[in-house]
């Protein structure tokens, strides 16, 4: 199994893997050339490219598009985010997938209103795909130089690749991460999903 494997074994079979997607990999190298601060190709394009091999599916399938992350507290105005968005465009025009391009610096600005709770600010990229609604979606890939790839899985591979969906309750609501575990379930019945932790029973009265 995978997950059981030496960390330097699992990096190599999930780049072994994503690289079978390949248009993962293209978003990977056009996204380099941006040389967007702090950027990682990140979610569901990542996990699910590891879930659609496990289960001997097409590597593209299911996926809904290619979030790519960067962080830039220099300027935080929709202005500045936009010309990056609108370069985007330009970058990934003729692939056959919706590539999404999010500065993580201003998510604090509009999180509430669309999730219902608060966000305190990201201090980075990293610290957002740590706030992601399942331990199993952390994870983060950009090309550095030389084709390096730098990877970022704060919680280990291991879930990934045994199809486990473990809730991280850091940000997002149960809500959310029960919506998007139900559907990841219709495309992918193979996974585990572990339930939403309930209160600390040891605070409650008798």
């Amino acid at each position: 199994m995978i997950g059981r494997l030496p960390l330097d074994d699992q990096l190599d079979s999930l780049r072994a893997v994503l690289s079978r997607n390949s248009i993962l990999t293209e978003v990977l190298e056009r996204a380099a050339t941006m040389a967007l601060p702090g950027w990682y190709l990140t979610a569901g394009c990542l996990f699910q490219t590891v879930w659609n091999v496990v289960t001997d599916r097409p590597p593209t399938a299911g996926i809904k598009d290619y979030d790519v992350f960067y962080f830039d507290a220099e300027d935080l105005s929709w202005e500045a985010e936009d010309a990056v968005i609108k370069a985007g465009r330009e970058v990934f025009a003729d692939l056959p997938a919706e590539v999404e391009i999010r500065n993580e610096a201003r998510v604090h600005l509009w999180y509430q209103d669309r999730f219902g709770v608060p966000c305190p600010p990201y201090e980075s990229s990293e610290a957002a795909i740590d706030s992601f609604a399942a331990t199993t979606c952390c994870l983060g890939v950009r090309l550095e130089a030389g084709g390096r790839w730098r990877v970022y899985a704060p919680h280990g591979l291991s879930d990934v690749f045994h199809l486990v969906v473990r809730p991280n309750p850091v940000l997002a609501p149960r809500s959310v991460y029960e919506t998007k575990s139900a559907r990841w379930l219709t495309q992918w019945p193979e996974l585990t999903v572990l339930d939403w932790p309930r209160p600390d029973s040891s605070m409650e009265r008798p």
